[in-house]
């Protein structure tokens, strides 16, 4: 899968086969004209570009994986690995991802729920007024 996106594409890393990855692909569209689809149950996702969301969203890999699912609980569950471990993990079981994640520019967002996707469109808060004679 390609690194470099495309700041005006937004682009979605999901799971097909799982109920919130398909609610969070429909969200996307509703959103972009153009999605990036990356699916973890089609696509591997290369260190270089996991880093990248990592930095967006600001966590350790480990924030990522959902210890719920079977394969963490049965083969990670105690495991104390440093972030370059838990990384190979994340790169190489691209399943174990928690939730969407969905990227526009330079923000991301974790889509648990699939409806926080909505979070990347919102503008920032504009500074109140403190000025009394413009409000009528």
């Amino acid at each position: 899968m390609s690194t470099t996106l495309n700041s005006k594409e937004l682009t979605l890393v999901y799971n097909s086969t799982t109920s919130e990855g398909r609610k969070a692909l429909a969200y996307a569209y509703s959103l972009a004209p153009k999605v990036n689809k990356q699916d973890v149950s089609e696509v591997s996702l290369s260190s270089t570009f996991v880093r990248q969301v990592l930095k967006q969203l600001n966590v350790r890999p480990k924030d990522l994986l959902n210890r719920a699912h079977p394969y963490y609980q049965q083969n990670l569950r105690g495991r104390d690995l440093d972030a370059e471990g838990w990384l190979h993990v994340l790169t190489h079981n691209p399943e174990l991802l928690k939730a969407p994640i969905a990227l526009l520019g330079h923000k991301a967002v974790m889509c648990e729920p699939a409806s926080l996707i909505y979070k990347l469109t919102e503008a920032s808060p504009k500074p109140v007024s403190t000025d009394r004679s413009a409000v009528s």
